[in-house]
């Protein structure tokens, strides 16, 4: 099994990996398959499945689609651009775009939410068709969004062709916790070395190296950006930004001596909430593994950074290779996405990754390493997705900050111990799948349930 850092990782927008990314990758790769296939086209017709429909409108996954298929990708991705695009499709009802030229493309009618009908091989599906100028569908292909900006055709997921490449091509093959510690334990190897080695059998260690900055410097991007702006998130809840309220209180409290039990979490919480409302406002972002769960990860590497002490030049990256890891194995024994298994696999997986990357710059043993891992994970098991109006803030942005402190609580007790423990990170990561497939569809990302039907969202 191998899963790339940078598919772990990837850059692009808000506010969902699975709803947003998910969709415009999506609609992209299905103009490649036109293109390849060179057939006349006269218009357009997508339809959203599932969950996708169910939440598709809170989540931006509408204007994902019809982005998609204008020629946007989620990882350039600019604002400005995108908005005069979208206005000019309303006005026009065709999409303009090399080679096909006008294709007729009307938002109210070519673009449908099916609440009837999820597609059989995941909650997130959507069917995109190009048909000809009398109406015949000349080309349709069902995708599938899995999490985290993750898209399948129903074949790949068959083939498991998007989780793992031939095994041969790299040094140090693992499909699960147990087989990475013992390839640490017969190399001499660590987590992130491990990682890196097999990153090295596709891309340059420089590449990777500068691969990894960049992400980190988008994400420390984001926090900036999130700790700067306030008012009202779109979508119709009035969520109000508190990042940046919460940090300057902060900034006063630090120059006083009075010694409060939150001073530390508050700092981590308000990295994590800049993070995810800068996600929900639709802002540039770095699926960490998902977007819903993005705040996780750069809040723990900031707060360490910032108020416990420097990392030495090369832990960022250990913690991002480690972290990297981690998450592989998650996606390729269970699942990243809160459609298929409830927040659990988002903000617990995040928390999982975290702590093990956390672990790992503190001088762990592997097998510390993977104990913080499954402490994290486990104390997330069960938590459902349910999120209000289906919009990516409640409970989704609190969430994160929370799941950031969890991560450095695991982190801490696994590194006061030996490594040795009795539930290990395997059976954790199968538990969640087990959960997940039997937590009722209500509580997985369709907002038909729990807080999404509890609270008023009007």
């Amino acid at each position: 099994m191998f899963l790339s850092i940078f598919d772990i990782f990837k850059i692009g927008i808000g506010p969902s990996s699975s709803h947003t990314m998910g969709p415009m990758v999506a609609a992209s790769r299905f103009l490649s398959k036109l293109e390849n296939e060179n057939v006349p086209i006269a218009r357009f017709r997508a339809t959203l499945h599932g969950s996708l429909a169910f939440t598709g409108k809170g989540h931006g996954s509408d204007r994902a689609v019809i982005l998609g298929l204008a020629g946007f990708e989620p990882e350039t991705f600019a604002a400005q651009p995108a908005e005069r695009a979208l206005e000019a499709i309303k006005a026009r009802k065709t999409i303009v775009l090399e080679p096909f030229g006008e294709v007729r493309f009307a938002p109210e009618n070519d673009l449908v939410f099916d609440f009837e009908k999820a597609l059989p091989l995941h909650p997130n599906g959507l069917t995109l068709e190009a048909l000809d100028e009398i109406g015949h569908v000349k080309v349709r292909e069902q995708y599938y969004s899995v999490g985290g900006g993750f898209v399948a055709t129903a074949q790949e997921l068959v083939e498991a062709e998007t989780e793992a490449k031939k095994v041969d091509e790299i040094p140090y093959p693992f499909a699960t916790a147990a087989e990475m510690l013992k390839t640490c334990a017969e190399t001499g190897l660590s987590i992130s070395e491990l990682k890196m080695a097999n990153e090295r059998a596709y891309r340059s260690e420089t590449e990777v190296t500068e691969g990894i900055a960049r992400i980190w410097k988008v994400m420390q991007d984001c926090i900036d950006n999130g700790l700067e702006n306030d008012g009202i998130l779109p979508g119709g809840l009035n969520v109000r930004r508190r990042a940046k309220a919460l940090h300057g209180k902060l900034l006063v409290r630090q120059n006083s001596s009075q010694k409060l039990p939150e001073n530390h979490t508050d700092w981590v919480i308000s990295y994590a909430m800049a993070v995810n409302e800068e996600n929900a406002a639709g802002g540039r972002i770095v699926t960490a593994p998902t977007n819903g769960a993005a705040g996780v990860i750069p809040a723990v590497i900031a707060f360490w950074q910032k108020h416990m002490q420097e990392m030495p030049k090369g832990s960022v990256q250990e913690f991002f290779l480690t972290a990297a890891a981690i998450g592989g194995l998650i996606k390729h024994n269970a699942s990243i996405s809160g459609a298929e298994c409830g927040c659990q696999a988002e903000v617990g997986s995040a928390a999982a990754m975290a702590a093990a990357g956390l672990a790992a710059v503190r001088g762990g043993t592997p097998e510390q390493i993977e104990n913080a891992a499954e402490i994290a994970l486990e104390h997330h098991l069960g938590m459902t997705c349910d999120p209000i109006k289906g919009l990516v803030q409640i409970p989704c942005i609190e969430r994160n900050g929370l799941g950031a402190i969890k991560a450095l609580a695991a982190a801490s007790l696994a590194l006061h111990g030996d490594g040795k423990h009795i539930v290990h990170l395997d059976d954790v990561i199968e538990t969640m799948w087990q959960t997940g497939q039997d937590m009722h569809e209500s509580y997985k990302e369709t907002s038909l349930g729990g807080l999404a039907i509890n609270v008023p969202n009007c």
